[in-house]
């Protein structure tokens, strides 16, 4: 009987660490696109108060003792706080220039480029099954982007950077946890702040301090509310994965994934009445039937890896 209690508790922990993780990160992208449209809030201040949030977030899960912080040197994560400034920059850049779906779909290219980064820098091997996933989501992504009435070259650009640094800091950040042997908080407790000393260096160069549009222009209190919770639904995001890859597995987490990707997609069509043509309904269909090739085979391969070391004697 204690065992079933037991099960049940735990069982009820994770549905709601998936719920948190599934309302936290289409949410993260509904509050983020909605400041853009209705209130025009600059990019990188927001960015900024992201970064900021997630940091005192973290701050405070250390006091609880949810997880311990590592002692790092900060010369060895500069380059890292470099790209993780980028990364969320040039992503949110994307969805203020984009529509959400074409915005949804670039992000599926990541996968692809990180795979060549991969190939090419770090001599690492992929199966033909794998490599041949990538012709659909590649395919997906150019037949939405090329039938989308919405699109403009501005978009396009941050798209393009925005994946690709994206892929860098997702490398690098596996690198850095296997040569600096932390996990993802430990890692995001030291970046978040020194990404936040980057951001706060150039805002000023890029961004108005004042007058419409300003980091300290007469901004409405519904606008500055809605911008800090923009903030603390992004530190969820980020709790969330953790807690969901450390509590299930890594085939919860990616199915789990494919589902968010959907409902963003409808989300965008629905709530800021972006257009959709046949050919974009067959990127997207074609895009996600790559990555959940992808996903199919990379986890194969995973269990049979596994299965190999446990019949070693």
């Amino acid at each position: 009987m204690a065992g079933m209690l037991l099960n049940f508790s735990s069982n009820r922990r994770i549905i709601a660490g998936l719920l948190v993780n599934l309302l936290s990160s289409i949410c993260i992208v509904f509050i983020n696109k909605w400041i853009y449209v209705h209130y025009g809030f600059p990019n990188m201040t927001l960015t900024l108060v992201h970064f900021v949030v997630t940091w005192l977030g973290l701050y405070i899960c250390n006091r609880m003792d949810i997880f311990s912080p590592k002692s790092l040197p900060i010369r060895r994560i500069v380059w890292l706080a470099l790209s993780f400034c980028g990364f969320v920059a040039f992503t949110n850049l994307s969805l203020q220039n984009n529509s959400i779906g074409t915005y949804q779909l670039a992000k599926a290219m990541t996968t692809p480029v990180i795979i060549l980064i991969q190939t090419t820098y770090y001599k690492k091997t992929f199966s033909t099954k794998i490599k041949l996933t990538l012709v659909p989501i590649t395919l997906g992504v150019i037949l939405n982007s090329y039938f989308d009435v919405r699109f403009n070259l501005l978009g396009t650009v941050f798209a393009t950077l925005g994946v690709l640094v994206t892929s860098l800091y997702q490398v690098w950040v596996g690198a850095k946890q296997h040569e600096l042997q932390v996990n993802s908080m430990q890692l995001l407790y030291y970046q978040a702040p020194l990404s936040s000393g980057f951001l706060l260096c150039v805002v000023p160069v890029f961004e108005p301090l004042t007058g419409d549009g300003g980091i300290f222009g007469p901004w409405s209190l519904p606008a500055l509310v809605t911008v800090l919770f923009s903030g603390v639904v992004a530190f969820l995001v980020n709790l969330s994965i953790y807690w969901i890859i450390g509590n299930t597995s890594a085939v919860t987490y990616n199915m789990f994934g494919h589902f968010k990707f959907c409902i963003t997609l409808i989300g965008g069509y629905l709530l800021f009445h972006d257009p959709l043509s046949l050919n974009q309904a067959l990127g997207i269909l074609c895009t996600l039937a790559g990555i959940l090739s992808y996903t199919h085979f990379k986890l194969n391969e995973q269990e049979e890896g596994k299965s190999r070391l446990a019949q070693r004697p």
